[in-house]
């Protein structure tokens, strides 16, 4: 579980290695599992426990024990009576309050993340998910574990934790005991279904998913509309299909007009060659001194596979182009 909390962090570039961090941590099992996670993968750490006074002794309960096992600072977020109840306004707090300790990191985990799909699903209808990563400083390192996984990890290193009595009466707790359990038996894997609706792959066809997810070798992609779906190793563009020379095509800045048969205009393509010749058109860009970034919507005009002329760098007699 360590091994694959450091995966993540490493991955996306959470947590600088050997860089210091502050856990937000509540006393719960997730929080608790966070904090000796990232002490014994050898970061410096310390804690902070934002108390919102919204339960009397068990607010101060929770501080103390926050304090005395995790050595944590607690801010006391207001005076004697709470400054927000609602979830997202208590998260907003909790992160204004410690945003001067510089890199936060919370205890949210892949359970969080399927109950959060859900609320906005049904909320808002779309998919969104926690950021491993704000824009702010707040980091979530244990997105790749659940909290079952964070409550026998606690148990397995002999941590105590506390319970929330509150929770089952948030969102989060109706979503956790009531709607989850009804989606579960509706289908077993309700919850990693959910969370594939925050891979862009999963919303693409086949073949799409497959050109972005190995960027090995050349590939090509009909979207349709004469669109197409380029990927040469790492580089990845969208260029117009062959469209037909039938007297004048507009192409970009491009005019191109030609009365000769079965001609073409499409985009420039890795090992296109002038037709009779032995040279290639990349060298013509090359020779012509034309910016890379600006090759691949360059037309060129084609019969079949042979490229015909290459407008404003080859002429052939019968095709003439202008450019805006």
């Amino acid at each position: 579980m360590r091994e694959r909390i450091e995966q993540h962090v490493r991955a996306l570039d959470l947590i600088p290695a050997g860089g210091e961090v502050t856990c937000l941590v509540s006393g719960g099992a997730d929080s608790t599992c966070l904090w000796h996670v990232l002490c014994a993968l050898g970061y410096p750490v310390s804690t902070v426990h934002v108390d919102h006074r919204l339960r009397g002794a068990e607010s101060d309960e929770d501080g103390r024990f926050c304090h005395e096992t995790m050595g944590a600072l607690v801010i006391r977020a207001g005076g004697s009576e709470p400054l927000a109840t609602k979830e997202a306004q208590l998260r907003d707090l909790r992160y204004a309050v410690t945003a001067g300790l510089g890199l936060r990191a919370t205890g949210h985990t892949r359970s969080d993340q399927v109950e959060t799909v859900l609320y906005h699903l049904v909320s808002r209808g779309h998919a969104k998910g926690i950021e491993p990563k704000r824009d702010d400083g707040v980091v979530r390192p244990l997105l790749p574990v659940t909290r079952g996984e964070t409550r026998a990890y606690c148990r397995a290193e002999g941590l105590a934790f506390r319970e929330d009595s509150s929770n089952p009466d948030t969102k989060r707790g109706l979503i956790r005991d009531r709607i989850l359990p009804l989606l579960r038996e509706l289908h077993p894997a309700a919850e990693e279904n959910l969370l594939r609706l925050l891979d862009p792959r999963e919303t693409l066809s086949p073949e799409l998913a497959e050109l972005l997810a190995a960027p090995v070798g050349s590939k090509r992609v009909d979207l349709g509309g004469g669109v197409q779906a380029v990927r040469e190793y790492d580089r990845l563009w969208l260029e117009h299909g062959p469209k037909p020379l039938r007297g004048r095509v507009r192409w970009g800045e491009w005019t191109i007009e030609s009365r000769l048969p079965n001609l073409h205009v499409r985009a420039w393509r890795a090992g296109d060659r002038l037709a009779g010749r032995r040279r290639k058109v990349q060298d013509v860009f090359v020779d012509a001194k034309v910016p890379r970034s600006e090759r691949e919507a360059w037309p060129l005009v084609v019969r079949g596979d042979e490229v015909v002329a290459i407008p404003g760098l080859v002429e052939v007699e019968g095709v003439k182009a202008e450019r805006a």
